[in-house]
């Protein structure tokens, strides 16, 4: 017989187990699925999107990250080019002569002083020489002795030529005799008062003195030509002799230095007792009042700067024409000289040494491309440029050629466009690098 359950333990029959309602399947929330899918699929993206920006910041090989605070932009534009050449020059004598020792010897006196304006024939000092006193004594009494010697040999020749024609003379004057006394027997013969025998005596001895006239004759035109000769050569002999006498008496005459020309003496710094060998430069003499202007200029225009070419002079508030009158091909430390002439006469107060700032003009006023001369050039020599690219986040080096140029301006020839924007700041720190990155 069935007993019935109590309705507490009907409850707790009934009742699940502990626990049991935790272990139900509950079906997961939209939100839930939605983040499992981005960490599924999101994950290769994010880390493909942290590679790209990594390739993107960091720099390819040759490029070079720089700050554009460092960096001075300047854009190429078809300008007017000023084709000139500023230069400081520096003023110089027109002329200037330097003095040598022609002989040596040792300082006796100094006449002179340094800076001292001089005339030519001044004397400068005087030099002591007592070998070369003796060796032009002796050489005086040589050439001395040789002259007699030619004197007497020109003595012998016209004492030759006045017996020839002394002989010459009595030749003809004892032809003209034997004629007449012929003439006079031919006559006393005609009338009976001569033999033949006679006046055939007479006969010949006019024939005898007209050969020896003849002959006469003959020699003296000979020897006149070799007369003529030996006196031209006795001539020259003495010319000769009496120039080396000269040359050695101008050798003492050259221990007494002179003034060569009028004008400015200068780097003379002789001194009592000093010693002097033949050819020792003692110092020189510069144009007063004749000045021009010495510029070293840049090698770069040595092709372009020639002779003629024009320029002004800035003194103060006058401008002087002035043109190119020698140009020296030597280069010296990058640097070529040329030396310019007033085209009017330069003001008074010149001083040899002074700076003067001037402009030669190379050539005429044209439009061209240009671009601002600057520190870029140093580094580049003007044959390449850092152009912008798009944005203005990055650069590229690209080859350029440039032609003249002016303290403002350079002119672009080739490999840039109106319109381009350069980077004209100093390179040096660039020289290895292509492409730089703008941040």
């Amino acid at each position: 017989m069935d007993r019935p359950v109590p309705e507490a333990l009907s409850r707790s029959m009934t009742r699940p187990a502990s626990g049991a309602g935790m272990d139900r399947t509950v079906a997961p929330s939209r939100r839930r699925i939605l983040i499992r899918r981005g960490l599924r699929y999101g994950a290769p993206v994010a880390l493909a999107a942290l590679l790209w920006a990594g390739w993107r910041l960091v720099p390819a090989s040759g490029t070079l990250s720089v700050p554009q605070e460092q960096l001075t932009l300047a854009t190429v534009r078809s300008v007017p080019f000023l084709d000139y050449l500023p230069v400081r020059a520096t003023v110089a004598p027109l002329n200037v002569t330097l003095i040598d020792a022609i002989q040596g010897g040792e300082v006796s006196e100094v006449v002179a002083r340094d800076g001292a304006l001089v005339k030519k024939g001044d004397i400068l000092a005087h030099l002591t020489n007592p070998q070369l006193q003796l060796d032009v004594t002796s050489r005086e009494a040589q050439i001395a002795s040789q002259i007699g010697a030619v004197s007497a040999q020109r003595l012998t020749l016209q004492q030759t030529r006045t017996t020839e024609e002394t002989q010459l003379a009595e030749a003809r004057y004892n032809l003209l005799k034997a004629q007449r006394e012929l003439s006079i027997r031919q006559q006393l013969h005609g009338q009976g008062f001569e033999s033949d025998a006679n006046v055939q005596s007479y006969r010949d001895e006019a024939d005898y003195y007209a050969q020896r006239l003849r002959r006469l004759e003959t020699a003296l035109t000979q020897d006149l030509k070799v007369a003529d000769r030996q006196g031209s050569e006795i001539d020259e002999e003495a010319q000769r002799l009496r120039s080396n006498l000269d040359v050695v008496e101008a050798s003492l005459g050259a221990l007494v230095l002179r003034a060569t020309l009028d004008g400015r003496l200068t780097n003379f710094d002789l001194q009592p007792g000093q010693s002097l060998k033949a050819g020792d430069k003692i110092g020189q003499i510069d144009s007063e009042g004749q000045y021009r202007l010495d510029a070293d200029i840049d090698e770069f225009y040595l092709g372009r700067v020639a002779v003629g070419e024009r320029a002004e002079a800035d003194l103060g508030e006058t401008r002087l024409p002035m043109t190119v009158s020698r140009v020296h091909p030597q280069v010296t430390n990058g640097q070529f000289r040329a030396e310019l002439t007033f085209d009017k006469p330069p003001p008074a107060g010149l001083r040899r040494g002074e700076s003067i700032d001037l402009r030669i003009t190379l050539g005429e006023t044209h439009r061209a491309l240009v671009l601002p001369n600057g520190a870029w050039l140093e580094a580049s020599g003007g044959s390449s440029a850092f152009v912008m690219t798009s944005g203005d986040h990055s650069a590229d080096r690209v080859s350029i050629t440039s032609g003249r140029r002016n303290p403002e301006q350079v002119e672009i020839t080739g490999g840039l466009h109106d319109g381009d924007r350069v980077i004209v700041s100093s390179y040096n720190s660039y020289k290895n690098f292509n492409h730089l990155a703008i941040h």
